[in-house]
């Protein structure tokens, strides 16, 4: 079975999204809300999930399971987006229009991976 590009690209942006957990930590971990313990352990995880679904996309007979794990992983990590638009450091200088924008945009990305459900 021939996968579709598009389901290669979401693959690659998610594999390197996950290794970007690791090259640059500090700004995950600084986007983590506060309410939620061990941003460290937080960060390496959400980081290895996005690899490994990222990689389970790309498997014809992983890649169902692998778009409901993006869309679950997509769910849990949507209070980054409340904590950077409600919190001033953790914007990363990024204006609030942008950061509001994010939050609707997580829907087009769960739209995207229930394509392949």
């Amino acid at each position: 079975m021939n996968l579709p590009w598009h389901l290669y690209l979401m693959a690659l942006i998610y594999t390197i999204a996950g290794f970007n957990h690791f090259r640059s930590p500090r700004l995950y971990k600084k986007i983590i809300p506060p309410y939620f313990p061990n941003p460290k352990l937080l960060n390496i995880l959400s980081g290895v999930a996005e690899i490994i679904l990222g990689i389970s996309l790309c498997i014809p007979m992983l890649s169902t399971y692998a778009a409901w794990g993006i869309i679950a992983l997509l769910i849990a990590v949507f209070p980054t987006h409340i904590y950077m638009y409600q919190d001033e450091k953790a914007r990363m200088g990024l204006p609030k229009w942008a950061l509001l924008l994010r939050m609707p945009m997580q829907l087009l990305l769960i739209y995207w991976a229930y394509l392949y459900t």
